[in-house]
């Protein structure tokens, strides 16, 4: 589990927690033929979160024990305990309807401690997410054209031009 002080590590107020908590902030798609989507706050961006989590380690003296190879393993120990909390569950219906508030919350806390480590890792190997994520978009499109993949799951290297 990430150290950290919950919500008020980070400044966030109750209603911004009850929010990521529950799912709130969901929009209707501008186009639709497409199913209501949910949405992210746009605050705090990913700089603000590495900031927010450099403050943190800094401020205990930890950047000695957060060297890649150690955020990449207390990463994957943090989706390990999302997996748990999916265990034994079955097949989880989209916005987890079935799941209790004390559930919903405790995904939350763990999702935000791969995001948290994700991010630092991604600092400490000097990886650019939003610009790699920008890239890794175009890749994919170029990988996965809609008109040769639409509806199937198959990898790319199934497909026939």
């Amino acid at each position: 589990m990430m150290a950290t002080n919950g919500k008020d590590a980070c400044g966030v107020n109750e209603e911004a927690h009850t929010a990521a908590v529950n799912g709130d902030g969901a929009e209707a798609s501008p186009q639709s033929k497409r199913p209501q989507r949910f949405t992210f706050s746009s605050e705090p961006s990913i700089e603000d979160i590495r900031r927010m989590q450099a403050d943190f380690t800094d401020e205990r003296d930890w950047n000695q024990f957060h060297q890649p190879r150690n955020l990449l393993l207390a990463m994957v120990g943090e989706v390990g305990e999302v997996a748990e909390l999916f265990q034994w569950k079955g097949e989880v219906a989209e916005g987890l309807p079935d799941w209790t508030e004390t559930e919903r919350e405790q995904l939350a806390h763990e999702l935000s401690d791969v995001l948290i480590y994700l991010v630092e890792l991604a600092e400490k190997c000097r990886v650019d997410l939003p610009q790699a994520v920008l890239h890794k978009m175009a890749l994919n499109r170029l990988k996965y054209p809609a008109s040769k993949v639409q509806g199937s799951a198959k990898k790319y290297t199934e497909y026939k031009d």
